[in-house]
């Protein structure tokens, strides 16, 4: 196992734990993150409170590994995200939108870029039109 999937061990382990400290450290002071609906994101504490609102979105959310890979200084893990969502959520916008009270088990991905230590590119992807669904948040399809 190399740098890079020790890196993204910890930084799965800050996730599961919901430890914004020992996130913020697994990331580059001028580190990017790239979300869905987000673009890139920049910066070891931005890209913490990002990952912080979610946890207060879904306190119970848990990162279910299904698989992770390594190739020299890049790590990826596989898996889902799931949880209840009791808080509100943040927007892109800037809104938020109220708890739903709804479980989500989303499929996710992460690819990290490590350099000396810490993560210095982030690319998240999770379906956006999934997460909405199982929030509730999407009009029934019309019955034919």
């Amino acid at each position: 196992m190399g740098q890079a999937r020790d890196v993204m061990d910890r930084l799965m382990a800050a996730m599961d734990a919901k430890d914004k400290e020992a996130l913020a450290g697994c990331f580059a002071v001028d580190a990017v993150l790239r979300a869905p609906g987000q673009g890139d994101i920049h910066g070891r504490d931005t890209i913490a409170d990002y990952f912080f609102h979610f946890w207060e979105a879904m306190p119970d959310v848990k990162y279910e590994r299904l698989a992770t890979h390594e190739a020299g200084y890049v790590a990826v893990v596989e898996g889902f995200v799931a949880g209840t969502n009791t808080g509100q959520l943040s927007l892109p916008t800037g809104g938020t939108l109220p708890p739903t009270g709804r479980q989500v088990r989303v499929r996710s991905c992460d690819v990290a870029t490590v350099e000396a230590g810490v993560i210095i590119s982030h690319h998240a992807y999770f379906d956006q039109m999934e997460l909405l669904g199982q929030l509730g948040l999407l009009p029934e399809p019309a019955q034919g």
